[in-house]
């Protein structure tokens, strides 16, 4: 055994192998063990649709289009990608320093000593030949500072990948959303344009009926004054729809041509159902959960490096080669050079450095487990808000429905008092305007209630491709 035959260097390997970093553990997430749904606390494994792709989740083939577009041109994403690489770049230099750095170097030069600076009082000219391998500075790890270093470098790109992820996640639930918005204004838009047909109809009937003197120029006013309204609200809506489709240009980073398809149109099948319950847990996969628990795990590395600094380090510099006063000699017998030049650091007074530089690491390592523990927590609620949206909202359809339903009758009712003279033209003209209300409300709370879905499958982590992460 080598520690039997030379102790000192089985001492050495013991010592090579060591490392200062405390154990990690992971934080207990503060959070209920599952989620609620309905007051009552649901069983596991009952929602599985939120680990499909986007491309099974979304059923609609034009959002597959834009989703596939904005993945590839986004500007967010490309950055994030660009954070993931230069993660990986900085964790290969900081491995690096694990290995010797061995370079190859060659010398030639030619000299001349004047005769009142030669010790023979005769000039002298001289030359030199040299073909070395250099060792430059490598540090012998006893404590485990250059690796807990390489460790912490690993995590942060880790960190960083799982930082892209979320940036993915959340590239997908923004465009599905700005797509929904943009059907649900398109159907706004076309109830809008109907009504003010309508009323443009309305306005002449009665303008004509004022015009003979079978009723009066209140009526016409307030006829005039109803649609007047509806083209209010077109335009307002029609600036809204121009303003979303800006949002949606820039999320997919290219312009497009814009189309006009109504939310009913794109409803049905837009996205696979989920059937709530599952434990909290499932959380801990999130992107940036992971992320988190990355910078916790490098933190925790770094206070290893803090602690490798108290202990004395060894620093091996060297070179073996070839030197000759000729370049036909330079590889000759007896032309052989070499040199070794190992050094000792012993921190002995460094006026509290090293162990200011502890408490730092720790007090770092306090921080990303807050910071962790505070990231579990956000999504814990993301969730719970998205459950609650899907529960309430549906409801919330159901009433305006019935409402709606509720509205056009009495805009009917209003409608057939004031041609039979038993109304104002006011009471039809309060009729219209919350039947109008009502119709844009219902269409807002269906396109919310497919958003709370997407805003569901995106906070569970959903959408996520196959990651091959092989570092070590």
């Amino acid at each position: 055994m080598i520690s039997g035959r030379y102790p000192i260097i089985g001492t050495l390997l013991v010592l090579v192998g060591c490392s200062l970093a405390p154990p990690y553990e992971r934080p207990d997430p503060p959070l209920a063990q599952n989620f609620n749904v309905e007051g009552l606390p649901v069983s596991p494994s009952s929602l599985t649709n939120y680990q499909l792709g986007w491309d099974q989740f979304f059923g609609d083939t034009r959002l597959h289009e834009l989703l596939t577009i904005a993945l590839q041109n986004n500007r967010n994403l490309r950055i994030a990608i660009q954070r993931v690489e230069e993660s990986r770049a900085l964790y290969g230099i900081q491995r690096a320093d694990l290995l010797p750095n061995i370079s190859a170097g060659a010398l030639a030069g030619r000299s001349r000593i004047a005769a009142d600076l030669s010790p023979t009082g005769n000039a002298v000219t001289s030359s030199l030949y040299q073909a070395t391998l250099n060792l430059s500075t490598w540090e012998l790890d006893f404590w485990g500072r250059v690796r807990n270093l390489k460790d912490a470098a690993l995590q942060s790109f880790l960190g960083s990948e799982e930082a892209k992820h979320a940036v993915y996640i959340s590239l997908i639930a923004q465009v599905a959303n700005n797509y929904l918005l943009e059907r649900e204004l398109d159907e706004r838009l076309a109830t809008a344009r109907q009504t003010q047909a309508s009323r443009e109809e309305s306005y002449r009937i009665i303008r004509r009926r004022y015009e003979v003197g079978s009723a009066s120029k209140l009526d016409a006013t307030q006829s005039e004054l109803l649609l007047n309204q509806a083209r209010v609200e077109l335009a307002i809506l029609e600036r809204q729809r121009e303003q979303s489709h800006n949002a949606l240009v820039l999320l997919l980073g290219v312009p497009f041509k814009p189309e006009s398809r109504t939310l009913s149109q794109v409803e049905e099948g837009f996205i696979q159902d989920l059937a709530p319950g599952l434990p909290s847990a499932v959380l801990l996969n999130r992107p940036d959960v992971l992320a988190a628990e990355h910078r916790l795990k490098a933190a925790n590395a770094n206070i290893g490096a803090a602690r490798a600094a108290f202990f004395p380090r060894i620093v091996l510099t060297g070179s073996f080669g070839s030197a000759s006063s000729e370049l036909d000699g330079l590889f000759s017998s007896g032309s052989k050079t070499w040199s070794f030049l190992p050094s000792l650091s012993v921190p002995i007074f460094d006026a509290g450095r090293n162990k200011a530089g502890l408490a730092l690491a720790e007090a770092r390592r306090n921080i990303a487990v807050a910071d962790y523990e505070q990231t579990v927590q956000g999504a814990f609620r993301e969730v719970a808000d998205a459950l609650a949206d899907r529960r309430w909202l549906a409801r919330q359809v159901e009433v305006q429905r019935a409402s709606l339903i509720t509205h056009t009758e009495r805009t009917r009712l209003a409608q057939l008092r004031y041609q039979s003279g038993s109304a104002s033209y006011l009471e039809v003209l309060d009729a219209e305007r919350d039947r109008f209300i009502s119709e844009q409300a219902l269409v807002q709370t269906r396109r919310t209630l497919l958003a709370s879905a997407v805003n569901l499958y995106a906070a569970l982590g959903g959408g996520l491709m196959p990651v091959n992460t092989t570092l070590e």
